[in-house]
């Protein structure tokens, strides 16, 4: 198949390009600018820089034309922090050009589609009393994204999304977003840090579970997918242990946790900025442990059980490195 990767300069793209050509698909990935680095991507990986959002329909129709799938890795995640109200924002870059470019690969004739999506998705769904689409604008536009996809896709496409949690590796020249997380494991100070847990997945099972969505998922589901289940203590102390500190982890109390999520929440209010994910209520989530079930997507897409400990490693040399 031939296959655009919008967003595929990025962490996820690039790992995403690698695999899909071990599966012989030819390779298109499109990335903002500046320009990979010399070599970054194998020559039969055609990259494009350009802002999709600046191109006019016919323009991006045209680049999405003669392709079989596409992969949206792009839009934005929970850690930026625009102006009041947060809502507008998420929603442009969520779900509008989602929207946009699956209507438009539509009538390119594109049959397959894949969105990288958040796994905190799922939780709306399995724990509708924590409101999460009503209290966090991020989640909100997570899952709504979705859903304008699966729809501007139609009868048409076949259009999956992939629930992504927590993910641990690294890619040349890209300094992981857990760089401030690695700072204070190095730190001299102990670690204290929330009680509850999550899923945890390696960039190579997400790299798989994509190349299995391009090839087989099924439209309209929304697969949710992990590598393994860890508690904050258990990881945050793998980690640790991996960086040679073998720290103990100490829980903070919730109430303890709300007071500095309040505090967060107060500082964005003066500074008007809006967080995706509202600091107080979130709590509420970050202290449970948010596991999924591992094995049936897993079966289903194709991916392996994979050493997270390799890719804790790559991440904490990534971090070291960048230092």
């Amino acid at each position: 198949m031939k296959v655009l990767i919008i967003g595929g300069t990025g962490f996820l793209g690039y790992h995403a390009a690698q695999v899909l050509l071990e599966h012989h698909h030819e390779i298109t990935v499109v990335g903002l600018p500046p320009s990979p680095p010399d070599g970054l991507f194998p020559p039969k990986v055609s990259v494009i820089i350009c802002d999709i959002a600046r191109l006019i329909d016919s323009e991006l129709t045209d680049l999405m034309r003669g392709h079989n799938a596409i992969v949206f890795a792009a839009g934005v995640d929970d850690r930026t922090t625009p102006k009041k109200p947060a809502y507008p924002f998420f929603f442009k870059h969520n779900v509008e050009s989602v929207r946009r470019v699956f209507s438009l690969a539509r009538q390119a004739g594109v049959k397959r589609g894949v969105v990288l999506g958040s796994y905190f998705a799922y939780f709306h769904r399995l724990w509708p009393e924590l409101e999460l689409r009503r209290r966090h604008p991020y989640i909100r536009s997570r899952v709504e994204q979705a859903a304008a996809a699966i729809e501007a896709g139609g009868e048409a496409m076949e259009i999956c999304i992939i629930e992504l949690p927590y993910i641990f590796g690294s890619m040349p020249g890209r300094v992981p977003l857990w760089k401030p997380l690695i700072n204070y494991v190095l730190s001299p100070f102990p670690l204290f840090y929330p009680a509850g847990g999550t899923t945890c997945v390696t960039v190579q099972q997400v790299a798989r579970a994509i190349c299995g969505a391009v090839e087989r998922g099924r439209a309209g589901v929304r697969y949710s997918i992990g590598g393994e289940n860890l508690t904050w203590v258990q990881l945050l102390g793998r980690i640790s242990t991996l960086a040679g500190k073998s720290k103990k982890v100490i829980t903070l109390p919730n109430g303890v946790v709300k007071v500095g999520a309040w505090l967060l929440r107060l500082i964005h209010t003066f500074e008007g900025r809006e967080s995706g994910l509202e600091p107080v209520s979130f709590i509420d989530l970050q202290t449970r442990n948010t596991f999924i079930d591992l094995e049936d997507v897993r079966l289903e897409l194709g991916y392996a059980i994979e050493d997270l400990d390799s890719a804790l490693m790559d991440t904490l040399e990534a971090c070291r490195l960048s230092s």
